[in-house]
């Protein structure tokens, strides 16, 4: 019996010959390394370039001293993980290849390399920062990573792309230049959580992935900044859009989420676009200071809208049809600005109906040189008449139980200082709806 519990011990404890081994600094030295290195070894890379590209075939873990780096020498991936329980962290990972067919990347963790960890490494100038291809329940959490300039951003890599990586965590990380930061295709139960992301095209470009988080993260003078696409079960909270060109937030074929206490402000285009999305339950969010506040289109049906701000928008609302569309839900509308509410009972709830469009509002989105008319005396008349008399209005937006006052969501003092930061967008360039919907 005594026996039998120290064999379960033993294997408890795992392999007898894992240890910690000093890799130097030097031509083939960490290749050597890991060719030698059993399960479970721990290798510390000593500070100093270290010439890869390396292949981790069995678990190991790679740990960075101070100044540690690994050059791939600008041929295929810097690191690549097939095996499970593989820790990368500590380094400075550079010197990538630059083929996309090949998504030569700084770190590829791929079929077999489940449960992965890539935390606290710095990945500077490769195609494609990390690739999560096929590793199911990794994480890849705390790192800065830095992509290409210079080339067409549609032509560089993105900072973290995946594909068929279900459990993913990836939090924490600092993304910048490249193309899209973070880039996820058929891949479910992933979360993205507390990321920051700066100088791309999206921020988050999000399609074919279901039962997913986005929470918490920053998107900072992007062009735009979450593209969540073709997607359902989502749960989209918390999130920051700061000064991103065209959306700040984008729904696109995407259903049953919930998107709530979401900060869009300060963009030259569409803090919110809802295109061909439905049973969605949008909440508690601010979108503030863009050109429209919010476009519905393409027949997003049975969405629930409640306890949104809608502060300072150019247009408040294009929504598009006959029908009326009710925005409030168990007595509890949206905040709008431009309404000249009063509350006469103190509930928190105006007394007025709000309807953000009116009449000429559908005119103009369909026939746009209309505009020329805006302040002639008969478009002001079909004005006041449409408000003194509200049996005229056409169908569209009515929220029945609009709000006093905003929600408020706060913006770290780190995160505004880099949206002071970011230069006024050229007007007149956006993406629509119809360059994404085939993406």
């Amino acid at each position: 019996m005594f026996r039998l519990g120290l064999a379960l011990l033993c294997l408890l404890a795992g392999p007898v010959s894992a240890a910690e081994r000093l890799v130097p600094a030097g031509a083939g030295a960490l290749k050597t390394a890991v060719v030698g290195a059993d399960p479970g070894d721990v290798l510390i890379l000593a500070p100093g370039r270290h010439d890869g590209p390396v292949h981790l075939d069995r678990p190991l873990s790679l740990r960075g001293q101070p100044g540690a780096v690994i050059d791939g020498g600008g041929q295929g991936s810097v690191i690549t993980v097939t095996a499970p329980d593989v820790t990368v962290t500590g380094l400075e990972i550079t010197g990538s290849g630059s083929s996309h067919e090949g998504i030569d990347s700084g770190i590829r963790l791929l079929k077999g390399g489940d449960r992965a960890r890539v935390e606290g490494n710095r990945l500077l100038g490769n195609l494609v920062g990390v690739d999560i291809h096929g590793a199911a329940d990794a994480t890849v959490r705390g790192n800065v990573i830095v992509g290409r300039d210079g080339a067409r951003m549609n032509t560089r890599g993105n900072g973290i792309y995946v594909w068929m990586a279900p459990g993913l965590l990836v939090e924490g990380n600092d993304i910048s230049l490249g193309r899209d930061g973070i880039f996820v295709n058929v891949s479910d139960r992933n979360v993205f959580r507390n990321n920051v992301m700066r100088n791309l095209r999206f921020a988050i470009h999000y399609m074919y992935a279901h039962n997913s988080e986005v929470t918490g993260n920053i998107s900072i003078g992007n062009h735009l900044g979450y593209a969540l696409m073709y997607s359902h079960h989502l749960t989209v909270t918390d999130n920051l859009s700061l000064r991103d060109r065209d959306h700040g937030l984008m729904l696109n074929y995407v259903n049953n989420a919930e998107v709530a206490r979401n900060l869009v402000r300060g963009g030259t285009g569409k803090c919110t676009f809802i295109y061909n999305a439905h049973r969605n339950v949008i909440h508690d969010n601010r979108f503030e200071g863009c050109g429209i506040g919010i476009h519905f289109t393409a027949g997003s049906e049975k969405n629930t809208l409640t306890g949104n701000a809608f502060v300072g928008n150019r247009t408040q609302v294009k929504h598009v049809g006959t029908r009326s569309v009710e925005w409030s839900h168990a007595g509890r509308g949206n905040f709008w600005s431009d309404h000249p509410a009063y509350d006469l009972n103190g509930d928190g709830i105006a007394d007025a109906t709000f309807r953000p469009n009116d009449l000429m509002d559908h005119i103009l989105w369909s026939q746009p040189a209309a505009a020329l008319l805006v302040g002639s005396p008969a478009v002001q008349l079909i004005r006041w008449s449409q408000a003194s008399f509200p049996a005229t209005l056409p169908g569209g937006v009515r929220d029945s139980h609009p709000l006093m006052s905003p929600v408020a969501i706060p913006v770290p003092d780190d995160a505004a200082r880099l949206e002071t930061a970011v230069p006024n967008w050229p007007q007149g360039e956006s993406f629509d709806a119809d360059t994404l919907a085939g993406h």
